[in-house]
């Protein structure tokens, strides 16, 4: 049994890098302190407990991990200070070296948090606790809010895929999941808390049900029975695991919105090849043209690495091309970055800084095209958005069910309510839609 009258009045701050998993997570840890009798800390108030949760997607991704830690140290002095997520796990000796760190917690560990905190006094040293890769079993539930309007609801951790160019089986372990029932009741309960919209988050969530013998178009159709949510999102699924019928269903379902996030990495199959994807660009183009059949105005959006080793000039312009082909909303650029261990570091073509650049903005430009006529073919239409508080003296935005974000004059009495809105011309930056609030 943990004494808690330890943590009683003590104030913490939260770090999170990385994926939107990761702050889910993060929110996850920040409850179970509170629960616990820590509070967050106050603007210009010195923190008794930092916790950072990292990401190692890219060398930069870790560079900016190393930085948050030290700043918090810098800023926090005398704070205990807990360092999880990614590179915690790939490189705990690393980061317990760092000045100030006094526990490493790995992905097995960092839902016990609280068990390792013991009674905050600072160690001489770091302390690294971590299960090695191979044996990490747990799923650490979680349903968070954190500061936003929609919910995050953790359906699946971990990743078989082993893909050439990534660490994240790694640094999470092997695909696992809770059961349909779970989710349920944490769907439940964010719907008892006033939540309208949950977005599905994971590692891999198409690959949901390996470890309960269940299914993800299961949990879809499960989900979509809770009273109370009225929007579900689907943030990231595998091409090769969105099925049809889980495109079908979506298509006529009571809360799913018809909006996609699908990873695509490159638009070439020799680059598919060598970065061990489990599909082709076939197989790629039939889904988007079966979610356009059934739902024409989808938002999709999709993921690409630029500059991976073996992607030559030819096989980029064949990526940019057939990009340039598929109906989809918006493109996520990743530039490759090169990570200790994996399969890609065998292959000899590798691509120099400055042409990882210049493919990387002429992607952001043909993404920022596909985006701004996905949003001008809406303009004077009227559609339900889901409202977001503003800060004081800014335009309140909100999302429609597609996925377009629209700025309306601030009413922070319309936070969390969905409301019908005419939709007029770009904002001046053209990041959404202007509209007018139809009472």
């Amino acid at each position: 049994m943990i004494d808690t009258t330890v943590f009683q009045n003590k104030t913490a701050v939260y770090y999170t890098l990385g994926c939107k998993l990761n702050f889910s997570e993060t929110s996850t840890i920040g409850k179970i302190l509170r629960e616990a009798g820590v509070r967050t800390v106050r603007k210009g108030e010195k923190a008794d407990i930092c916790v950072v949760n990292t990401c190692s997607v890219t060398e930069m991704a870790d560079k900016k991990c190393r930085q948050a830690i030290h700043r918090l140290v810098k800023q926090h002095p005398g704070a205990f200070v807990v360092v999880t997520g990614c590179y915690a796990q790939l490189k705990p000796g690393d980061v317990a070296k760092i000045d100030g760190v006094d526990v490493v917690l790995g992905a097995e560990q960092k839902g016990e948090l609280l068990q390792y905190l013991g009674d905050l006094q600072k160690h001489e040293k770091g302390e690294a606790i971590t299960t090695p890769t191979k044996d990490i079993r747990s799923f650490s539930p979680s349903c968070s809010r954190g500061d936003r309007t929609r919910y995050f609801l953790k359906v699946q951790d971990g990743c078989d895929y082993f893909c050439s160019y990534c660490t994240i089986p790694f640094a999470r372990g092997r695909s696992r999941n809770g059961t349909i029932a779970s989710m349920v009741k944490q769907a439940r309960q964010a719907a008892a808390e006033g939540g309208k919209e949950i977005v599905l988050t994971g590692v891999n969530i198409g690959d949901f049900g390996k470890t309960t013998g269940e299914s993800f178009f299961e949990l879809v159709k499960a989900l979509d029975q809770v009273e109370g949510i009225e929007r579900y999102r689907i943030s990231s699924i595998e091409p090769n695991l969105l099925t049809d019928e889980i495109i079908e269903f979506v298509s006529h379902s009571r809360s799913f919105m018809p909006h996609f996030h699908i990873p695509l990495q490159s638009g070439c199959d020799e680059v598919l090849q060598l970065m061990r994807r489990r599909y082709d660009t076939a197989l790629f183009a039939s889904k988007i043209k079966k979610i356009k059949e059934v739902m024409p105005d989808a938002f999709i959006g999709v993921d690409v690495i630029v500059g991976t080793r073996g992607e030559t000039s030819d096989y980029f312009e064949q990526a940019y091309q057939f990009i340039d082909g598929l109906d989809v909303t918006q493109l996520h650029v990743f530039s490759y970055s090169e990570r200790p261990g994996t399969q890609a570091l065998k292959i000899d073509y590798v691509v120099s800084p400055e042409e990882k650049h210049q493919r990387s903005q002429r992607l952001l430009a043909l993404s920022d095209e596909k985006t701004q006529a996905f949003y001008a073919r809406h303009i004077g239409q009227v559609m339900p958005v889901l409202m977001e508080k503003s800060k004081a003296g800014t335009p309140m935005h909100g999302f429609t069910e597609n996925y377009i974000r629209v700025e309306v004059e601030s009413d922070n009495s319309l936070d969390n309510q969905v409301v019908n809105v005419c939709l007029g011309d770009f904002n001046e930056d053209k990041t959404a839609l202007k509209g007018t609030i139809l009472i």
